[in-house]
């Protein structure tokens, strides 16, 4: 048993590094505590078979190679990782450009059928939170959860802001007044740290 702790804590270290993860962040996205991945790192203890599952789909490799002392060259290596992210930045960019495409073409049409008098260009405001959610999207399944805290921030101002531009309010700055509480809501939320119900049990248990 002390054996495969080394094994693993050994591959959990190195795939940890390969993915340019530290272990607050990657404590983030499985919902443990960063002294559990410490522990886990250190041989000192074992996660369970879930939280295995849960480390190798993120680390894109198989469970049998966390176990494993020896692996193939092609199974995993940095290339892979930084393929992996690539692609992933990749696809985002793509769904952001596909909503600016979006927005272009309604200006463009809403240009040729209305007239002059309409703000066709409220078109490309409209498109900054739509990108925020899916920027929001796609940070929270591949990216850095601690970048949510801008993209929100960015989104809720846009938001405020369209509303002040759609119907011409005369005193703008009281709109941006309920942008204040909802900011410090939002770095407070930032700052909260999840852990599963069934961590907390697992922890108590053990008390």
């Amino acid at each position: 048993m002390e054996d495969l702790k080394i094994i693993i804590a050994k591959n959990l270290r190195e795939l940890r590094a390969a993915s340019e993860l530290t272990q607050s962040e990657l404590a983030e996205r499985i919902n443990y505590s960063d002294k559990a991945i410490s522990k886990w790192e250190r041989a000192e203890s074992l996660p369970d078979i879930q939280v295995l599952k849960q480390l190798a789909d993120i680390y894109q490799v198989s469970v049998d190679y966390m176990l494993n002392e020896s692996h193939s060259p092609a199974v995993q290596s940095e290339d892979a990782v930084r393929i992996i992210k690539k692609n992933r930045f990749i696809i985002t960019l793509l769904a952001v450009s596909v909503v600016w495409l979006i927005a272009t073409i309604a200006f463009v049409l809403l240009e040729l059928i209305t007239d002059a008098e309409l703000q066709t260009w409220l078109s490309y405001v409209v498109a900054v939170p739509v990108s925020c959610i899916v920027l929001l999207v796609f940070n929270s399944i591949w990216g850095r959860h601690k970048l949510n805290f801008i993209i929100i921030s960015v989104l809720v101002w846009s938001l405020l802001l369209i509303i002040c531009l759609v119907f011409n309010i005369k005193n703008i700055w009281l709109i941006f007044v309920i942008g204040i509480p909802a900011q410090i809501i939002i770095a407070l939320w930032s700052r909260l740290k999840f852990t599963k119900i069934g961590t907390l049990i697992h922890r108590a248990s053990k008390k």
